[in-house]
C-alpha cells in the first residue's frame, strides 16, 4: 500500500515507517534526536537486535533508495523500522 506521511516515533518505541512490504523509500527525519532505522525482511517482532543506521534532524534521510542498496547485508529487506530514544518526526513515502 502506497504512503505518503508523517509518522510519529514514540519515545524508546520500535515504529514501522512502511506499510507492508516495499522496495524502496524516501524518508526524512524531520525532528527528535538521532533515529535509528533498520530493514527487515517481513514483518519484525522485535528489530531491535538489528544493524541499524543513524539519522539526524533536521532533513536527514534518504531519497526513493532500494532497501536493498541501502541494507545490502539483510536478506530481501521489504520492511523499515525507526527507534528514537526521544520521540522524533519522520516523513515516510513509498509506492
Amino acid at each position: 500500500m502506497a504512503k505518503n506521511e508523517t509518522v510519529s516515533v514514540p519515545a524508546d518505541t520500535w515504529t514501522q515507517l512502511t506499510d507492508g512490504d516495499v522496495s524502496s523509500i524516501t524518508f526524512q527525519v524531520l525532528g527528535g534526536e538521532g533515529v535509528r532505522v533498520v530493514a527487515q525482511n517481513g514483518a519484525a517482532s522485535d528489530p531491535s537486535n538489528a544493524e541499524d543506521v543513524i539519522y539526524y534532524p533536521p532533513a536527514h534521510g534518504e531519497r526513493n533508495v532500494s532497501l536493498s542498496d541501502l541494507f545490502p547485508g539483510v536478506t530481501d529487506p521489504s520492511r523499515v523500522y525507526a527507534y528514537a530514544p526521544d520521540a522524533a518526526i519522520v516523513f515516510v513515502s513509498h509506492a
